[in-house]
């Protein structure tokens, strides 16, 4: 961990800024990168008109820039002491978490939960708890 770069996935809400608070501090402390990722799903519907009006790739295609855009803004906004890189990913949020945790080797992986509870959690999938049931190194679960 102490040498190995953070992997801190985000998906641009309130709770993942909150996260990544912590991934910041333990980087600077242990003096390592850290590496964002955001992992596009797969599109089911335009967030503005709620309609599939576009293909498939077309939508894909445009919530990937939506997402790049909204990580170079974030990774402006950031200490310039530390290395930060960002990525984005497709596919399901789990699965490619802990593909770029084994593939960059990551010392941590530093992650947000929405706590959701009772019927709520039953509903949605835990994208957290996935991760720290499977993944090979230490993670983080922050609320």
């Amino acid at each position: 961990m102490r040498t190995r770069q953070i992997l801190c996935p985000t998906d641009f809400s309130e709770t993942a800024f909150h996260a990544m608070g912590y991934a910041f501090e333990m980087a600077n402390f242990y003096s390592v990168g850290i590496r964002l990722l955001h992992v596009v799903d797969k599109p089911f519907g335009d967030k503005h008109t709620r309609v599939l009006a576009l293909t498939p790739e077309e939508l894909a295609s445009r919530m990937e820039a939506e997402a790049a855009d909204q990580m170079r803004q974030l990774i402006g906004t950031l200490d310039k002491g530390l290395t930060v890189e960002g990525v984005i990913r497709h596919g399901h949020a789990a699965e490619q978490i802990l593909v770029t945790a084994e593939k960059i080797n990551a010392g941590m992986i530093v992650m947000a939960s929405h706590g959701r509870t009772g019927f709520e959690h039953f509903l949605h999938v835990n994208i957290a708890e996935e991760v720290a049931n499977k993944a090979k190194c230490p993670v983080l679960v922050v609320k």
